[in-house]
């Protein structure tokens, strides 16, 4: 448990998890999603997945795993792969974002990898580029929409990059409605059952595809985003939350 600026940082891991949880849906502990994510994580521990978060009354955590295992459509062999970073309420601007990366930086020195990367963008669900751009991160590489690959490199070893193939991906599903999950952010089983829902109400035909490891978010994933993706007609729709509101009017749009 390390201690900086008279906050504490908790790591959790496979004897602890059920007690701290995992930062998210920590009230909602019942749900499928949470439950989920819980069963989903006790694979990831044994792949060298980190999870370090504030302790309360500070809210805030981050999640990290060696590169080849990451949960993004990303070649990184080498690094450590950053999924998620959050501050959230009165947490926010006191610097504890930057105590959390400096956890991943060190852990990665001291392991050895080549480096640091995460994918990002201006949208929903995934950090901005600004925080790491000012903690030395460089952008490698786009991706559509709005992703950036960043990297905080130890070494001259080749950069990490993005799979592409992003267009083909989509088409592969043919027409109607196909959504690509995974368990690695609660929130997903959630934003699935709203989709899922508002589709059948339409009498739109929806198929859920269960992303069950980091191989097939490599290989099936339409977005750099990875673990969330709604693909409509063959054509990347959403990789981010909809409320059914959205939903319905981004398929009107469509028609």
């Amino acid at each position: 448990m390390a201690q900086e600026k008279n906050v504490e940082i908790v790591e959790v891991n496979t004897d602890n998890v059920a007690e701290t949880g995992f930062f998210c849906y920590m009230s909602k502990k019942q749900t499928e999603g949470y439950k989920r994510k819980m069963e989903w994580l006790k694979a990831r521990f044994a792949e060298g997945m980190k999870i370090k978060m504030l302790k309360l009354p500070e809210r805030g955590f981050i999640e990290y795993i060696p590169g080849e295992y990451a949960w993004r459509p990303v070649n990184a062999n080498g690094y450590i792969f950053i999924h998620c970073i959050w501050i959230v309420e009165k947490s926010k601007g006191k610097g504890y974002a930057s105590l959390l990366l400096d956890e991943c930086i060190k852990d990665a020195k001291k392991s050895g990898k080549h480096g640091v990367a995460i994918v990002t963008s201006e949208g929903v669900w995934l950090s901005g580029k600004k925080f790491f751009l000012k903690h030395g991160f460089e952008s490698i590489a786009q991706a559509p929409p709005a992703f950036e690959l960043l990297v905080k490199k130890f070494s001259d070893a080749p950069c990490p990059s993005f799979v592409n193939n992003w267009d083909k991906k989509s088409s592969q599903f043919g027409n109607g409605l196909t959504i690509l999950r995974s368990d690695q952010c609660p929130y997903i089983s959630d934003a699935v059952k709203i989709i899922s829902d508002a589709a059948a109400e339409l009498e739109i035909k929806t198929r859920v595809i269960e992303l069950n490891n980091c191989q097939e978010v490599r290989d099936l994933s339409p977005s750099a985003f990875g673990v969330f993706n709604v693909v409509y007609n063959g054509k990347l729709f959403s990789y981010h939350y909809l409320t059914k509101k959205d939903f319905l009017k981004r398929i009107s749009e469509l028609k």
